[in-house]
């Protein structure tokens, strides 16, 4: 298919949209629809979607106002998780906090793992390897991938496509094992830690990832065989949940909702970390703002995360895979049963911790629901005195009150999913 160049930019939604044979809701349409509704009765209703309804991703509760099928207001209600993981990580030293962090955003963990790692190395004032660099940017891209394929398969199940949730399970699933693989769990890895990372790369894993993406592609392009060609899909999508570029900015919102309004912004261009400057890729970016351009824009990113994996494939550089820094890195386990000064070393570094120099510092990267950071502060101590992270599903559960007014009940099922919320990052 063609790609569509808009003043520079690479519109895949567009793309996505263009030689489908599928308009949207005509204007005799739109207008006998509200005729319609102009004709109802002007009594409202409040009603309850949630916390426990299968369509909002975990225990979030909406209020709306109703006038028949139409949402006139709504309301996003959360709190009801009470995990106060970022208290908690006021009480956990520095070499504790991934283990924390990492259960946020319970989809992603290793985007948490690295923010936090990357704030406590900018106060700490070290450089961890550039083979650590390489492993970080490779395993966060695998993530985002497991992320994305995650929201396709719920995203066509609230919508009605059940078999999307079978075919987005199945390769999230083999993705989760090339993960579980390298860092020894399937989820929660606490594997990016200050200093580095928790182990070098296994054997095989190259074979792993290459065997993976050997069936992706195919696998994305019957994606859009079963859902960008079907007509009920696009009807059910287009036009549905828009949201203006401006809007968005007003309300903090980042990644592909942002995105989707056609406004170019991603932290690994426009503010590079770890080592994206050294790498190629596209931003994908949409046209319309609506439910459909934000699913395109997260197909479309699985695939430039595969280009990113395949070269950091290539390009993996060797060396150590944490930095050789006696304050943060215990020592190696061969040492501890040699030398009772390693074994001491190693005592403290997990009893007590290490000592972080007086700071603030906020670190800010691309994570699949947008921008994360953490905002760190220390006294001096092993432990931070004040960890806030800015989770991007809190944000983005804003924008749903302006996606759904004047929509229908049934379009506010699509507007929650297209938002693809997880609700552990915004209950901290």
């Amino acid at each position: 298919m063609a790609v569509t160049e808009n003043e520079g930019r690479i519109d895949y939604a567009a793309r996505l949209r263009s030689g489908r044979g599928v308009l949207r809701m005509s204007e005799v349409a739109a207008a006998q629809h509200g005729e319609r509704l102009a004709g109802e009765d002007d009594e409202t209703m409040i009603i309850n979607m949630g916390p426990q309804h299968p369509s909002t991703h975990g225990v979030l509760r909406l209020l709306l106002e109703m006038r028949g099928e139409q949402v006139l207001r709504s309301k996003p209600i959360i709190g009801y998780l009470h995990t106060g993981m970022e208290k908690t990580g006021e009480e956990l030293t520095f070499l504790q906090g991934p283990t924390n962090v990492t259960r946020m955003d319970y989809a992603a963990p290793l985007f948490n793992e690295l923010v936090f790692s990357l704030a406590t190395e900018a106060l700490l004032g070290i450089e961890v390897p550039t083979r650590a660099t390489w492993i970080r940017m490779m395993l966060c891209e695998l993530n985002r991938i497991s992320s994305h394929l995650l929201f396709q398969a719920t995203n066509g199940m609230d919508i009605g496509a059940v078999g999307m949730m079978i075919y987005g399970w199945r390769d999230r699933e083999v993705c989760l094992r090339i993960l579980e693989k390298i860092t020894g769990l399937r989820m929660n890895h606490n594997f990016i830690r200050p200093g580095g990372v928790a182990a070098d790369l296994p054997d095989g894993w190259q074979e792993a990832i290459l065997d993976f993406f050997e069936d992706l592609p195919g696998h994305l392009e019957e994606y859009e065989s079963l859902l960008t060609g079907q007509p009920i899909w696009r009807d059910r999508l287009q036009g549905v949940g828009v949201i203006t570029a401006e809007e968005a900015l007003d309300l903090s919102i980042t990644g592909p909702i942002l995105r989707s309004t056609g406004y170019d912004w991603d932290l690994r261009r426009d503010q590079p970390y770890l080592a994206y400057e050294e790498v190629e890729f596209d931003v994908v970016v949409g046209t319309f703002g609506d439910c459909f351009d934000r699913f395109a824009i997260r197909l479309e990113e699985i695939r430039q995360s595969m280009r990113i994996v395949r070269q950091c494939i290539d390009r993996m550089p060797s060396g150590d895979y944490r930095a050789q820094d006696k304050k943060v890195t215990p020592p190696p386990r061969a040492r501890i049963d040699e030398s009772m000064e390693a074994l001491i070393h190693h005592f403290k570094i997990f009893t007590e911790g290490f000592k972080v120099p007086e700071g603030e510092v906020y670190t800010a990267i691309e994570s699949p629901r947008g921008e994360v950071g953490c905002y760190m502060v220390s006294d001096g101590s092993a432990k931070p005195y004040r960890m806030h992270i800015r989770a991007p599903s809190f944000y983005n559960l804003q924008v749903l009150p302006h996606m759904m007014a004047d929509g229908l009940i049934a379009d506010a099922v699509a507007v929650i999913s297209s938002v693809d919320p997880i609700l552990g990052d915004v209950d901290r």
